[in-house]
């Protein structure tokens, strides 16, 4: 089985436009197979938005973090789930 980790960093109401506050929302990737993580790539391409390979498959737990320390600085920041992790290109 392939399992590639990827989207949960970046909220839904900004996966369907595929930006944030006027520049493509990064998606950052993690997976052991080279080739499973070259089709969410280009998935990730063709909805406008820019991959990020963030290592193997063991990188999902430090994923989950981000995304779990994400959803927390929602409410005291009063970002409203409009906020996105950017990565400098």
């Amino acid at each position: 089985m392939k399992v590639v980790k990827a989207f949960n960093t970046t909220f839904a109401g900004l996966l369907t436009t595929g930006e944030g506050h006027d520049f493509p929302l990064d998606v950052l990737i993690a997976g052991d197979d080279s080739a499973a993580k070259d089709k969410v790539s280009e998935l990730v391409r063709s909805g406008a938005m820019r991959p990020f390979d963030v290592g193997p498959l063991r990188r999902a737990r430090e994923l989950e973090a981000m995304g779990f320390l994400h959803i927390a600085i929602q409410q005291p920041l009063e970002l409203n789930w409009h906020s996105s992790i950017k990565l400098l290109p």
